[in-house]
């Protein structure tokens, strides 16, 4: 039971193709011919046969005895965010329910349910419909992507849902990731009354059972699912980079490791997503590391178990500057800096062509946001595990991973001296990254209430911020939407992460000013 489950969520242009849609349609018939004595709903596109809208509709299957029953289509199709669903399917305009084994139950499809609120985003309220059409049950299909917050919130509108229909509701969520999104399960069967009875578990397909007495409108109770914010960003980002390699026919990941936080948790990640024998660290230390830097690495790298060695590149920086030394003399000295980072992006992605690896790019969502990051350089990878993350949430997650090891008996993988020295790119003599950004407490604070809560300049300096600070940091995110859109997928694990729910200009001259 979910949403557009035979083809996964979302599909996106492979909606065009002809032979797609029959694959699909193929894929429900083999569902069906095994639906003897149960009855299943599973979610596919189908045509739309009317001559007239959208070619596709996005629809719920019922199956049983052995083929299929009927189809539901879906009616509210969002636009938002990552969602762009009325660019592909016509929406439903005539509601029915469904009987099953001899109960009326409506279906829903994922946003059906989410008209909610005090200002409601559509003009139909399905629950409404299908309760007025004599459900007694209402079932949910879903893929509801992940944030740390969706759970609650989703728990928050089927809870409006059931209360102002009186209907329980069965909720059954995807559970797997499609390139940057995450979809964390958690299905639950909800009372009437709005009250949650039982939850599947996160981030893992299993089996939930329960009894509904149609009555009363109450299932059984049973055990509910709950996780803080840390743990459950945790067991997504491995979720996400387990499918993606899985898709990709991935087995190995290749990293730098600098001796800072950032490397460290995604080498962490890694680890934990793809077993340490399958993960190459490699430190690659300049003349500007600092030798607890270049000791950090290594220690990281024997903590986890993984494949580690150190490749120096000094020899290179110096033969680069003797051939375009000329440029470098009398330009940005930038670009003497980032020579460094792209020299370690040509030995990270040579290792990972070799091998067939994986390469991980690095980068937070606080630098990234602030384009803190060089092009071509620690951007370079094909997934950036981190990259919706802000600075000091990198650094909770060290800390559980840290907690994890030593409950378990291991070496903490992220040592204090990490955790606790000044962020640096050491890229030049003595750099701190608070020589360019904003204390990072104050930069995540800034980023999360502009990207994540919508707000503006005004609104942001009336929680306590100064102005000019807040200006640079908004125009910086600005100004630098172009490496963004070069950047390799980031798991999404907030409400708002970059990629495809971020559609900034890739150059426009807006500019903050308040």
């Amino acid at each position: 039971m979910l949403k557009l489950a035979v083809c996964g969520y979302p599909p996106r242009d492979f909606l065009e193709f002809n032979d797609f849609i029959n694959s699909c349609l193929d894929s429900v018939d083999e569902i069906a011919s095994h639906t003897r004595g149960i009855s299943v709903i599973v979610g596919a596109p189908s045509r739309n046969e009317t001559g007239h809208g959208k070619p596709l509709f996005n629809s719920a299957f019922i199956l049983s005895d052995g083929k299929v029953q009927k189809h539901i289509h879906k009616t509210l199709l969002p636009t938002y965010d990552i969602f762009d669903e009325y660019r592909y399917f016509e929406p439903n305009r005539a509601f029915e329910v469904v009987e099953i084994k001899g109960v009326q139950v409506g279906i829903a499809i994922c946003e059906d349910l989410w008209n909610v609120g005090n200002n409601p985003l559509y003009t139909q309220t399905p629950a409404l419909a299908l309760k007025d059409k004599g459900a007694k049950l209402i079932v949910n299909i879903a893929a509801s992507p992940f944030s740390y917050q969706q759970d609650v919130e989703r728990k928050v509108v089927l809870r409006e849902n059931a209360q102002k229909t009186g209907l329980p509701i069965v909720y059954c969520n995807h559970v797997g990731a499609q390139t940057e999104l995450i979809f964390d399960g958690g299905s639950f069967f909800m009372n009437k009354n709005g009250e949650v009875a039982s939850q599947e578990v996160f981030f893992e397909e299993s089996l939930i059972i329960n009894e509904l007495q149609i009555s009363s409108g109450e299932f059984k109770s049973g055990s509910i699912q709950s996780g803080n914010k840390i743990q459950l960003i945790h067991d997504g980002l491995l979720l996400g980079i387990r499918d993606y390699f899985k898709k990709l026919g991935f087995k190995k990941a290749i990293v730098g490791l600098s001796g800072g936080i950032d490397s460290a948790v995604a080498a962490c990640v890694a680890a934990a997503a793809v077993g340490p024998e399958n993960v190459t660290a490699i430190a690659m230390p300049s003349r500007h590391s600092s030798q607890h830097s270049i000791d950090d690495a290594q220690y990281t790298g024997q903590a986890l178990g993984i494949n580690f060695s150190i490749r120096e590149i000094d020899e290179l920086h110096k033969s680069v500057e003797n051939s375009i030394g000329d440029v470098l003399s009398v330009g940005n000295p930038v670009a003497n800096e980032n020579l460094q980072a792209r020299l370690r992006a040509i030995i990270v992605m040579g290792h990972a062509n070799a091998q067939g690896s994986m390469a991980i790019a690095t980068g937070n969502k606080s630098e990234l946001a602030q384009g803190y990051c060089t092009l071509y350089g620690d951007m370079a990878g094909g997934y950036t595990p981190l990259g919706d993350l802000y600075k000091m949430e990198v650094y909770a997650l060290a800390e559980l991973f840290n907690s994890r090891a030593t409950t378990a008996g291991k070496n903490a993988p992220v040592n204090e001296s990490t955790l606790s020295k000044p962020p640096s790119a050491e890229l030049a003599p003595d750099q701190k990254d608070e020589d360019s950004l904003p204390p990072y407490p104050v930069l995540d604070a800034i980023l999360k209430a502009h990207i994540e809560d919508g707000l503006d300049i005004k609104s942001i300096t009336e929680m306590g911020f100064e102005r000019k600070t807040v200006i640079e940091v908004l125009n910086r995110l600005e100004k630098t939407e172009h490496k963004r859109w070069q950047m390799s997928p980031a798991p999404r694990v907030s409400v708002r992460a970059f990629g495809q729910g971020w559609r900034h200009p890739l150059a426009s001259k807006h500019s903050w000013r308040g």
